[in-house]
């Protein structure tokens, strides 16, 4: 029996994209089966796609996207779905791709700090598959556990430690990619980042899926530093947390990770999974690793709480077993989630600033919340000015939604306006379209649309996300276009 014969549709092109992959269990096109995939972590807009197919291997992408780019049929890539700015959202009624079943970890070359992957491999599964050789995978998102190294590549996934270590684009050595015709190119090929001419892995990687699907990713794996160390520290209030962040980079050290959580942050994870008995009345907790050679760690630690001991710590500690900083982290990294232990909702917001303005950033945020009358928690990599004010809401009530919206913006505009930008680590999407007009002109944004439009000249690819809606931009590019020809 053809693979068509077993799928029960009236569609020709669900029939025939189910030949593709090989028939009913390769694709999902009923409404109760297509509700689980309208939305990604961004959970405020919702829409249905046409199908989603799960193509087990490069090939089969490539000849569903050719398809969809022959039929005229918008579609876009999904890996696990935990994206939060709504880059994987199917707003045109779009196939998904999922690449779910492509997880496989196809090769490790140790001797050249390097493995191969599949998009649908998961971030902590890398590390989990070297630890015993001496080897780790730096980018370490909240969500390592279940995100998947192709969703990192898409949206240029940060983490943790991306103070020391940078963020995904750092760790890429080469990429498979399916274009939006269905044509398969190599990019980096052999490892080799850095070839003559343009930086297409750069362009790539961070494009949230508007310029091609990646089917397979060469990364860069790191040795195990020698030592490693994690201090607490507690400060009854935010502005001397922040300043102490900031005075221990003028110190000239460089720490792995250096996190903080601010009040409302800290009740959300003392109520969730992992509690480690944060003081209740605490304004603010930095949380900070060092790591490398092991001579020199004590050295830092003790720098460490010397400069947090000037800003009117009220306690500060190293951890005294590994078992304790692995709590630590372990609260520190169900932060997000957490937030659901004291509001129904959240909206995550992803901005960064300098690290000079966190004092001022953080005062005007908890402005922001008292004019809005929402809760914003605030938990960031404050290393690195990565800020991630979390908006805390409830659904239900008629308006508040929008409210919430409403604050997530004035947040990045607050970040814009001390020269700083709309996202770090999270992607645009579809949650901050419009606000890249807070760090872009229409010019600038008409000049990226026109890098889109040579890759994916249908716009059938993940259509709508990452730059703002038409209006002006579509004015300039015509006119530029005309400038161009006369």
């Amino acid at each position: 029996m053809r693979a068509r014969d077993r799928v029960k549709s009236q569609d020709k092109h669900i029939l025939n994209l189910a030949e593709i992959v090989g028939g009913s269990r390769s694709i999902l096109y009923q409404k109760e089966d297509l509700v689980a995939y309208d939305c990604d972590g961004f959970t405020i807009h919702k829409h249905l796609p046409k199908a989603v197919v799960f193509p087990k291997d490069t090939q089969e992408v490539a000849e569903i996207v050719k398809y969809c780019s022959e039929n005229n049929l918008p579609f876009l890539a999904r890996g696990a779905g935990t994206g939060l700015s709504g880059g994987a959202i199917p707003l045109n009624g779009e196939i998904i791709i999922s690449m779910v079943r492509m997880k496989k970890l196809i090769s490790v070359d140790l001797e050249n700090r390097r493995a191969v992957v599949e998009p649908g491999f998961v971030n902590l599964k890398l590390t989990n598959s070297i630890s015993d050789k001496g080897y780790y995978y730096a980018p370490d998102p909240s969500s390592q556990y279940c995100c998947t190294i192709g969703g990192n590549v898409a949206e240029n996934a940060g983490g943790a430690h991306c103070l020391k270590y940078g963020v995904t684009t750092n760790h890429i050595l080469g990429l498979e990619v399916v274009m939006p015709n269905g044509e398969i190119v190599e990019i980096g090929k052999n490892g080799i980042p850095d070839a003559p001419g343009y930086d297409l892995l750069g362009l790539i990687t961070g494009s949230e899926g508007t310029l091609g699907i990646v089917t397979k990713i060469t990364v860069r794996v790191l040795k195990n530093p020698e030592g490693k160390q994690t201090v607490l520290a507690y400060f009854d209030r935010v502005d001397d947390g922040s300043q102490a962040v900031s005075d221990i980079i003028s110190a000239g050290i460089v720490p792995a990770a250096l996190e903080m959580m601010d009040k409302t942050a800290i009740e959300g994870v003392e109520a969730a999974a992992f509690p480690v008995g944060h003081p209740k009345d605490i304004e603010a907790v930095l949380l900070i690793e060092v790591d490398g050679i092991a001579a020199g760690i004590e050295e830092q630690i003790d720098q460490i709480l010397e400069v947090c001991r000037k800003r009117n710590v009220r306690e500060v500690r190293a951890a005294g077993s590994e078992e304790e900083r692995a709590r630590w982290w372990a609260n520190r990294k169900t932060g997000f989630g957490a937030m659901g232990a004291i509001s129904p909702d959240y909206l995550v917001q992803d901005g960064v600033i300098p690290r000079s303005k966190l004092p001022e950033v953080l005062s005007r945020i908890n402005q922001i919340s008292s004019e809005s009358g929402l809760r914003i928690a605030n938990i960031f990599h404050a290393g690195d000015g990565n800020l991630h004010p979390l908006v805390l809401f409830d659904a239900r009530i008629p308006g508040e939604a929008e409210k919430a919206l409403e604050a997530g913006s004035q947040c990045l505009k607050v970040c814009a306006d001390v020269g700083g930008t709309i996202t770090g680590e999270h992607g645009v999407g579809i949650e901050k379209r419009e606000e890249m007009r807070f760090v872009f002109t229409e010019e600038e944004i008409a000049a990226q649309t026109e890098i889109r439009e040579v890759f994916n000249p249908q716009n059938l690819l993940n259509a709508g996300k990452l730059f703002p809606s038409p209006s002006r931009c579509a004015e300039i590019k015509k006119e530029m276009k005309a400038q161009a020809i006369s």
